[in-house]
Formats: C-alpha cells, structure tokens, sequence
C-alpha cells in the first residue's frame, strides 16, 4: 500500500527519522516472532521492593512504574524503573530500594547510569512520566510517590537536580499515575495527577465484608478508606507550577480512587482532554472547554460505566484509533470478576462499549489488569492490546477461584473486523515466566521498527519482551519538536494516509498506568 500523505498538526515542526523500504509502503508483510525477555541480558539489574511478598497492606500492591525516555537526545530510548519501599523501611526511615536509570548505549544495550545522573530516589515510588517543563530540551523526570512527589530538571550534561520543593507540585498524597499536556496552549505543559486514597497501616477498617474477597481475609480497601482528590497544576513557563485544580473546575469533581490517567483531543475539537480511570468508583472525562476550564463528561459521553451502568475498578487507560476511523477510542483495565472495557469512538462525542462484541470481555474476566497500550505489535496497520496483568491478593492460590496472583500478560491481536484474539499458539504472546505486573511502555529500543514492551514485576526483575526475528513490515519513526508548541510537541497528532487506511498517532507525555511510553 503506497503511503500517499502525512499531516501534523498541532504546532509542531516535523525532525523525522523515516525508514522503509522505497516506495514506502505500510500495512507490508507483519512479523513472524515470539517475544523474550532480554532484561538480563542487556544488564538492567533492578528488583521491584513493595512490602513483604504476602501483601498485606494495600500500599504494598500497586507500586510499579516504567519509564521510555531519551534523557541525553542521542536518538536511543533510554529506561527509568521506579521502586517503592517496606513498612519497616519506612518507619526507619531507611529505605534501601532506589530508583534506576539505564542508559541504551546503543542497538538495545544498556548501562546503569543512575549514580552519574544524580538520581537514586529512595521514596515509596509509584510511577514515572517524563516530559520537557522547562522547554530547554531535553526530558525532565516526574516521579508519583507515597508521600510527596518529586520533579527532577534535566540538566542537559547526563545530570538531574532536584526542583521538587520550588516546582509547586510535590503535593503530599499518596498519588499514583500522572501526564502533561498544554491544556491552554500556551507553550508549555501543564500537569495532572491522580491521587489514590489516605492511608495508615493503624487506621484500617477492621476483619469486616471490606477486607475480604470472596470470603477469604486479605488486604483493606480500596472501599472504606478515604478517597483523596486527584490535584492538576498549570505551569508557569520555569519549571514551576501553581495549582489550578479549583480555577479549572476539575475540582468539582467527587474525591475518588484515582490511578490512571491519559490525555488525548478525543472529540477532535483541537485541544487536550482528559480521561481518568478510578478504582471502584466512576471513571472520568474532563472534555477541555478551551477557556482554561474542564467539563466533566463521563457519564453523557458513555465511558464512566461498564454498558449494564456498574461502575468497575479501573486501572489503566489507554487512547488510540484501533478501527482506522480517524478519531481516539479508549481502553480501560479492570479488576478480575470483570471484563477490560473497550469503548469505540462513535465520532459524535459518545462512546459505546464494545467489550464483548471486540472479544475482550469474556477472555479478561479472570485476569486482573494493570498497564495497558494500544500497538501495532505485528505491523499490519492496525493497533493490538497489549496488557499487563496481576493480581493484588497472594491468598487467591490458596483457592480454587478460576484465577491467579501470578497471571500472563496478553496480546489481543487486531482481527480487522472490530474483534480481536488473544491466542497463546501464535507466534505473538508473551511466554513464561507468569509474574504479578503493574506498568507497561512500549517503545522501540534498538530503532529496528519492532516494538518491544517493558513491563514491572512486583518482589522481582522487570522484563523487557523484544521478538526474535527483525520486523518485516515497514515503518515510519516521527521525533517532532515544537515551534510555537511545546518543545516537545506534545499534543501533536501525526496522519498518515496510505491507501484506504488513516493512521493517527498522538504524542503524548505519561498517563497508562504509572507509565512512560516512547512518545
């Protein structure tokens, strides 16, 4: 299929790398490879420390960002793992477990650069999203914690200094995910965090129906602990934010278990809106009114629900145009005993779930779900899921309730008729080890077209799934830079026409769950 157009919008100027075959062609012959874990092979040395291995404290569940970024723009996407801490460590203040950033040497090798950087960070960590605050050009780091939040400025030399007391957004919440957008566009990147619940090992609520699932004991909440209000920070232009949660009306909504959170142009008006995904209480859609304030939408647009109108525990988001229809739909992860919920784009300002008819509902059911991307996995043109799954009760073993603390993650592959499978026999799963996985990027480490996905594991290594044979389609890889935009064009959409089919990619800085994919 000739590639006939590309357009960019969004104030953006185009630096492009475009590799392919002349004529470019998309949609070519897909990929034939299983995928591996080559962590340990590249030397990404890291343990992911959250709690004891019986987990039970909430807290001790939902640790476990990843991070794509290219800090020192030498064109190789580089890695940040984040890690979380003990009870006791806590209490000591002695925390031994730091934060780790790889650099890609080059070709998908890496080295642990973490001490020559500066970094180290030793809190209760939870995600990571890296984006360009200052507009100076190189990728700033934000990290969510247990506790206060830290922003560390790219220096430009290899190195980080830490601006979170003066940056104006180190909150003191348990926050969980967080993502950048220019909401006002005016040239730099505003901030939006979710914030999880208050918690006290102390103050718990007690042996009753709350800590208990399906009649077993287990860890408390999220229900009958106190949801905390997610915070959203307008950026001043130097680094430094001031919090415009109630000024843009975001601050209307209800105190709720947030944890993933996505921005994206979803109605196609031209600005940023934002979706985020709330644990056991209704999600959120703050359509951007384009005066500085949002609209909380959800429910009139149809993705604040499952389709029988329950709300259901979400975790991660992720936006992408699975149907080639030329606007975003939306994909939600979920707690087991549900589904993962997909919502199509209906074009209109609605969405409607199409979990079943797409073939995701019953084959999730079981699966408790976490980091979430949509991808072109096989390079025929069309986006697949990728999802990170793991349950947050080790007691679930002990029972023979038809699911796993330790589970697969998946690959649904795009079927090109509004379905998609998940099939174990292909040649595109994840194999064995089975792990409990929280975050989940997707990037291109090696810069051969072939996406590979890191993914954290809780008490062990991270993986980095890459396939074992080149990728035989062709492909396009877009690094933009702002003009009149942010630095990093972020907001910035890309499309691509090649034939019948419209591509659309959207750059964007955090959200998913706790996660930084290649932008």
């Amino acid at each position: 299929m000739i590639l006939e157009h590309i357009r960019i919008e969004g104030g953006g100027v185009l630096a492009a790398t475009i590799r392919a075959l002349p004529p470019l062609l998309l949609c070519a012959a897909g990929l034939s490879a299983q995928f591996q874990d080559v962590a340990e092979q590249n030397s990404i040395d890291f343990r992911l420390v959250s709690g004891s291995p019986k987990k039970p404290y909430i807290l001790e569940s939902m640790a476990g960002g990843v991070g794509f970024l290219d800090f020192d723009n030498d064109g190789w996407i580089d890695i940040y793992l984040v890690n979380g801490s003990t009870l006791a460590a806590e209490k000591n203040a002695g925390n031994k477990a730091s934060d780790r950033l790889f650099r890609n040497t080059g070709g998908g090798t890496f080295a642990d650069v973490t001490a020559r950087s500066k970094l180290g960070e030793t809190s209760w960590g939870m995600g990571v999203v890296a984006a360009d605050v200052n507009n100076d050009g190189f990728e700033d780091l934000y990290i969510t914690n247990y506790g206060p939040n830290r922003l560390y400025l790219n220096q430009g030399d290899g190195t980080f200094r830490d601006f979170s007391a003066k940056s104006g957004a180190a909150g003191s919440a348990w926050s969980s995910s967080a993502a950048f957008a220019d909401y006002d566009q005016d040239g730099d990147l505003d901030l939006y965090v979710t914030n999880y619940l208050e918690f006290n090992p102390d103050e718990l609520p007690g042996d009753s129906q709350l800590c208990r699932y399906r009649g077993i004991r287990v860890q408390c909440g999220p229900r009958g602990m106190i949801p905390t209000a997610d915070r959203f920070h307008e950026n001043l232009g130097d680094g430094r934010f001031r919090d415009a949660t109630a000024n843009s009306k975001i601050g209307g909504a209800p105190d709720s278990y947030g944890l993933g959170v996505i921005w994206a142009d979803y109605d196609n008006d031209g600005d940023q809106d934002i979706y985020v995904a709330n644990d056991s209480t209704p999600n959120f859609l703050f359509e951007n009114n384009g005066d500085k304030t949002f609209t909380e939408m959800a429910l009139l647009a149809g993705v604040a629900l499952s389709d029988d109108g329950k709300e259901q525990a979400g975790m991660g988001a992720d936006f992408g145009d699975y149907d080639n229809d030329g606007d975003l739909d939306l994909i939600v992860t979920n707690f087991s005993d549900d589904y993962n919920t997909l919502y199509r784009n209906e074009g209109d300002g609605r969405f409607q779930d199409v979990s079943y008819r797409a073939g995701l509902a019953e084959a999730t059911w079981n699966d408790l779900s976490w980091g979430v991307q949509f991808a072109d996995v096989d390079l025929d043109g069309a986006l697949d899921i990728v999802i990170a799954n793991g349950h947050v009760y080790p007691e679930v073993d002990e029972q023979d309730l038809g699911t796993r603390y330790r589970q697969p993650n998946s690959i649904f592959l795009n079927q090109r008729d509004g379905t998609f499978k998940r099939d174990a026999g292909s040649a595109f799963f994840f194999p064995e080890p089975e792990l409990s996985s929280r975050g989940l990027a997707a990037g291109d480490i090696n810069n051969d077209g072939q996406v590979e996905f890191l993914i954290a594991n809780l008490d062990a290594a991270p993986s980095l799934m890459e396939g074992d044979a080149e990728a035989k389609g062709n492909w396009l890889l877009l690094k933009l830079e702002g003009t009149e935009s942010n630095r990093g064009a972020v907001g910035a959409r890309v499309t691509v026409t090649a034939g019948y089919l419209v591509h659309i990619r959207d750059v964007r800085r955090g959200g998913i769950y706790q996660s930084q994919s290649d932008p």
